[in-house]
């Protein structure tokens, strides 16, 4: 049932009972009415799944490069891509200063397909749904630790089968307005925005897309989600598109996926496995979201790690 629904059967609730002020004034019906609002507050948010289900598998197949960052799917092409982390060599009369970063690719299923080499230093990696783009926004996008080659928004190029050719094309240069130089920005095609979290913090900030501005900040409630920053992943925020559920963040240390909306409301969590191992490494990286799912990488499992995809709401598609 949704919101609208819900609203409407209120009202010709409180219309069939006839209430009065004198009926208000009853305590027991007051303890109806609070009763009845509080299953009302319930149900708003009822969306959010209270236990994270697993959705899909990828056992990586080969060594990252130095760690997995983030997820990304092409639903046309239907694969899935994972992008390592890794900072380029200082360079030198027998090498260029390019990331030696991997980005490796597997089929919907999870089977590995193919790793490439795309010479950047990956923090972020989606499908642009607007320019029909797989893209990365690479570490220090904001210059915040200086300039350095390679360093921006680039989209990938991939051959008509989608794989990676190991060429790109440059969308936008540094930025300042990303702020951090370690955040894993989340873009939202839906409003052709991005979300970088920040550092030892509840600050989100907006950027438009096209203009690269800064739009504005979100501050997360953390407080009504009863935790505290370095719960938190320190890096990244999920985009989800999903309307009153905008923002998901994952709670390391209680082992759960929050969700926030535009405005940095808490809406509620969704609990991962009590199984699941979670280390220090997770506050970083080995994080995602996409194909409706919000990826989490598990180092324990596997010879190289695993990723799991968590649908954390009815709302996904």
């Amino acid at each position: 049932m949704n919101i609208a629904s819900i609203a409407m059967a209120t009202l010709r609730l409180l219309s069939d009972l006839k209430l009065t002020t004198s009926l208000i004034e009853d305590k027991s019906m007051k303890i109806i009415i609070t009763l009845f609002f509080l299953i009302f507050n319930y149900c708003i948010y009822a969306e959010v799944i209270p236990e994270a289900q697993s959705e899909i598998k990828i056992t990586l197949a080969k060594k990252p490069t130095t760690r997995p960052m983030t997820v990304a799917f092409i639903p046309g092409q239907k694969k899935y891509y994972i992008a390592d982390g890794g900072l380029a060599p200082l360079g030198s009369e027998t090498e260029a200063p390019i990331s030696k970063s991997l980005i490796h690719t597997y089929d919907q299923s999870g089977k590995y397909l193919s790793s490439t080499q795309a010479g950047f230093d990956n923090r972020s990696i989606f499908y642009n749904e607007l320019t029909y783009q797989l893209t990365t926004i690479t570490y220090n996008i904001s210059s915040e630790a200086g300039f350095a080659p390679n360093t921006g928004i680039f989209s990938l190029d991939l051959d008509p089968q989608g794989n990676l050719k190991g060429t790109s094309k440059e969308v936008s240069n540094f930025n300042p307005a990303f702020g951090d130089s370690a955040t894993m920005p989340s873009f939202d095609s839906k409003t052709n925005r991005y979300f970088a979290k920040q550092k030892r913090s509840d600050k989100v900030i907006i950027i438009d897309a096209s203009e690269g501005n800064k739009l504005g900040e979100i501050h997360l409630d953390l407080k009504s989600a009863s935790v505290a920053f370095d719960d938190l992943s320190d890096n990244f925020i999920a985009s989800t598109g999903i309307d009153g559920e905008e923002l998901a963040i994952l709670d390391v240390d209680h082992k759960a996926i929050l969700i926030f909306n535009a405005k940095g409301g808490y809406v509620g969590k969704s609990a991962l496995p009590k199984d699941i191992k979670l280390r220090a490494q997770n506050h970083y990286n080995g994080l995602g979201y996409t194909n409706n799912l919000f990826f989490i990488f598990n180092e324990s499992e596997g010879e190289f790690g695993t990723y799991y995809g968590f649908k954390i709401s009815s709302k996904s598609k």
